[in-house]
């Protein structure tokens, strides 16, 4: 005789893929794509770079119109809400409950809505605010990184649900302070901890991949360490003929305190502190990465061609030491400046001062305030000709994150998926970005497996001029999220 709980699971539904991709196909083109053109036309910049953002309302309209998007979707028990802090930006937090009988565990599906600003370099018929469509790319700031995160969790929810596929319980944290370091997050996080429940599952959709033509799972993110250096010796601007040779330049002074930490011929970070052993699985799958993309690792970017026709050449034309460059050693990049006149307006003045905005991302491994403390003594200390040398750390220093060992059900859940929506296994990257929800609930929920993944493929250029969504590639990435979602425990 067949107890009652084996006849349940016999006529339980399975999985139809072939309706999946297709809920899913109808979905993105009825109402994702649509809902980000409009999403991508409203200039919600993070609050670094809007200070005046509450006034301005562009966050809150983003996170009002997915809130009625979500409020419209056919999920189980659904609820979605707008939690609030005083004086933060706001989170949008979903809860879809288990279908599946029996199950504890939670799966936490995580992206933003906060945008980078504008940049230069936009295509003349392409502009950050003005969404367009071309050959299935959806061009705009912020689509990819990430606006299309919440629609997409929620569609992958909508899809198993609409076959009664069994699942554990799904709850979402969309918050609008990612671009900013996700300062405002941590307060959300203790907020919400006792609603999170048991998380298991980690699904966040704001990474990267390394081609379109399979699924990559992000194993590992570097830190960031951002801030202010500036060097002052005048109070006002004088003449450069008549005082240069006695007043030193602000500009040489910031030449030296970069020697204390920048090899400027090779762009290796000195401090000893800002480095980390890179773990022997993380050097096998840089090796694999690079046997997949090969020199497509440098050579995708848009380099600047000279005169003579021949292009700049990256740092290193190995492609696995490339891809550890970029993921598992630090990195040094000027972002911004100040006390610089324009060029048009530059006369022959000694400039007071001048203003150097730094971004030091940080290995996985490299404990962020720590490296914020070296870095703010490194350069203020013992200053050349005593010139006033400040450094000012931003909020939201982050530290990275390293994935933990992969669990067999997700291992072959994943593979599964990108063989079943890509046609190839699946793939693992390091990148150099940052998210800093990830170690936090690496550390809050230590038991907790990750998949952490994005469709920031080749030329996508997320923060910079001409971003674009690979809209294809979102469709598989959804229907593939709907797949890890069904197996998980």
């Amino acid at each position: 005789m067949i107890s009652d709980d084996t006849s349940q699971q016999a006529a339980a539904p399975q999985l139809d893929r072939g309706a999946l991709s297709a809920f899913v196909e109808r979905k993105w083109n009825d109402e994702i794509v649509p809902a980000l053109t409009d999403y991508i036309a409203v200039p919600a910049k993070s609050p670094m770079f809007d200070a005046d953002w509450v006034r301005h309302g562009f966050i809150e309209r983003v996170v009002t119109d997915a809130v009625q998007w979500v409020e419209q979707q056919p999920v189980t028990g659904l609820k979605v809400e707008i939690v609030r802090l005083a004086g933060r930006t706001p989170v949008i937090f979903f809860e879809a409950p288990a279908t599946r009988s029996g199950s504890t565990e939670t799966v936490v599906l995580y992206g933003h809505l906060d945008k980078q600003p504008e940049f230069e370099g936009w295509r003349r018929d392409l502009g950050p605010w003005t969404p367009k469509l071309e050959d299935d790319k959806l061009y705009g700031r912020g689509g990819a990184d990430d606006g299309y995160a919440t629609y997409a969790s929620i569609t992958a929810i909508a899809a198993l649900d609409a076959q009664g596929i069994e699942r554990p319980r799904c709850v979402g944290i969309i918050e609008t302070c990612e671009e900013s370091g996700s300062y405002d997050l941590l307060p959300y996080i203790d907020a919400l901890r006792n609603r999170l429940g048991d998380v298991g599952l980690v699904i966040c959709l704001d990474s990267g991949a390394g081609n379109y033509d399979q699924l990559w799972l992000t194993t590992s993110l570097r830190g960031l360490v951002a801030g202010d250096l500036e060097v002052q010796v005048l109070d006002e601007g004088i003449h450069s003929g008549g005082y240069g040779g006695i007043a030193p330049s602000t500009f040489r002074i910031m030449r030296q305190l970069f020697e204390r930490l920048e090899d400027a011929g090779t762009g290796n970070l000195l401090p000893k502190g800002f480095h980390c052993p890179i773990p022997l699985q993380r050097l096998r799958e840089a090796e694999a990465t690079a046997h997949i993309l090969g020199n497509d690792v440098w050579k995708k970017l848009p380099w600047s061609c000279g005169q003579d026709g021949g292009s700049v050449l990256p740092t290193t034309t190995d492609p696995q030491e490339a891809l550890l460059n970029s993921t598992w050693r630090p990195s040094l990049t000027v972002t911004g400046a100040s006390g610089l006149p324009p060029l048009a307006d530059a006369g022959n003045v000694l400039a007071p001062r001048t203003a150097f905005k730094l971004s030091l991302r940080l290995p996985p491994l490299v404990e962020a305030t720590q490296a914020v403390a070296e870095l703010k003594a490194l350069l203020e200390f013992d200053p050349p000709y005593n010139a006033k040398v400040t450094f000012k750390p931003e909020a939201g220093a982050a530290t990275g994150w390293d994935a933990p060992d992969l669990a067999a059900w997700l291992g072959s859940a994943l593979n599964d998926a990108s063989r079943r929506h890509f046609g190839a296994d699946v793939a693992y990257i390091g990148q150099g970005g940052t998210i800093p929800l990830m170690n936090t609930l690496k550390e809050g929920f230590p038991r907790s497996q990750f998949m952490v993944c994005g469709v920031l493929g080749p030329k996508s250029n997320a923060h910079g001029p001409n971003e674009f969504l690979h809209v294809p590639y979102g469709k598989k990435l959804t229907s593939a999220v709907a797949e890890v979602i069904a197996a998980a425990p």
